[in-house]
């Protein structure tokens, strides 16, 4: 791919902490695939970049962008934030021969015509159902835009999903001849890896994510109950921020479980090994996800998995091998679920199940090659 000088750009909206790795990933696969990368971001996004990232090929750009507000000053802000995106887009574009919008990229419609009208290829990968997560977190302005990502779909050159699966569930069928399967995901297995012995480990389960409404956590919380009323020595993690922290404090306070949880709050990339370590079992109780790095993240470091089956989690977790899963996350059903999942005779062999598929399908390697089968044509 590299016969002449090749830039790849990548445009996200200004993202949250817990979406840094993913961008990280994608930046780290497109450098095997072209000579410089230019970045446009904002947030976190922005910070880690200019940070941590030492390789001279690697630019970026910021987006600044202002917190929440009601819903006539965000739609403002929104589109002011879209019209920075699309200038920064505008101003690179000499250089920049393919775009990847990221990590909301469906929404990115001004900086989708602003590429178009200049003549370059746009990717988009699709990490989850914006749709869902607006619904849930009753986002009146990303559901009102909804209808305008089928523009973003139509005048995009390729869409990237994690799971043939997805194109039914995510309304796709329209563009099935320019939909790959792909996904940005690998992992470091010197960090991610069995450091404490599965028998060795106390019964704590554990939650470790975004602390929001569609990660189905508050029902997590209310499961706890039911679990301990049949397994007494069961203690609990919830890790994480957002905008459910405080429901979660004030139930766990409610139902006097302060001495069965622990809320260990916002934790750290590299600390995350040294949490699953302890872990006898993750609970992921989304209503809507794409390909969870958590999941495959404590997978790898010998944490079975129950989860729903929602994204591209059943490619993955498949029930009783690889891990769990539970048909929903009603608080009762994760409960008989965790019990389930906990007496499974053979609870340590799926653990090895488990990390022998991420070591095999989650390397940086397969990520490239994947990568480079949707971009070679477009460069």
């Amino acid at each position: 791919m590299k016969k002449r000088h090749t830039t790849i750009g990548i445009a996200t909206n200004p993202i949250t902490p817990a979406s840094v790795i993913p961008l990280s990933n994608l930046v780290d696969i497109c450098c095997s695939l072209a000579d410089d990368i230019q970045i446009i971001t904002g947030g976190p996004g922005y910070s880690f970049f200019t940070k941590n990232v030492k390789n001279k090929n690697v630019h970026v750009h910021e987006v600044e962008h202002t917190g929440r507000a009601n819903t006539f000053n965000r739609i403002w802000i929104y589109a002011y934030t879209q019209l920075k995106i699309s200038y920064k887009l505008a101003k690179l574009s000499k250089e920049v021969d393919l775009w990847i919008f990221f990590n909301g990229g469906e929404f990115l419609i001004l900086s989708m015509l602003t590429a178009k009208f200049l003549k370059k290829n746009v990717v988009i990968p699709i990490m989850g159902s914006g749709v869902k997560l607006a619904q849930l977190e009753k986002d009146h302005l990303h559901i009102a835009f909804a209808p305008l990502m089928k523009i973003n779909h139509t005048l995009s050159n390729r869409i990237i999903l994690y799971s043939p699966k997805l194109i039914k569930k995510y309304d796709l069928e329209k563009y099935r001849n320019k939909i790959s399967i792909a996904h940005h995901h690998f992992l470091d297995f010197d960090k991610f890896k069995m450091k404490k012995k599965f028998d060795e480990r106390n019964n704590l389960i554990g939650y470790i994510g975004r602390l929001s409404q569609e990660k189905g956590v508050l029902n997590f919380v209310k499961s706890i109950p039911k679990m301990s009323k049949r397994k007494s020595d069961l203690q609990f993690l919830i890790a994480g921020d957002g905008q459910s922290r405080d429901k979660i404090e004030k139930y766990i306070d409610k139902e006097e479980l302060n001495n069965k949880v622990e809320l260990g709050g916002w934790i750290s990339h590299d600390d995350l090994p040294n949490y699953f370590n302890e872990l006898k079992l993750i609970v992921l109780p989304s209503y809507t996800e794409g390909l969870p790095n958590i999941m495959l993240e404590s997978m790898a470091c010998g944490t079975p998995v129950l989860a729903t089956p929602v994204g591209a989690i059943p490619d993955v977790i498949k029930d009783g091998e690889t891990g769990f899963i539970m048909e929903n996350n009603s608080p009762e059903c994760i409960a008989e679920n965790v019990i389930r999942a906990l007496n499974h005779p053979n609870l340590e062999q799926i653990t090895q199940n488990a990390r022998a598929l991420v070591e095999k399908e989650y390397t940086y390697e397969k990520a490239v090659e994947r990568y480079k089968k949707v971009l070679e044509k477009l460069l």
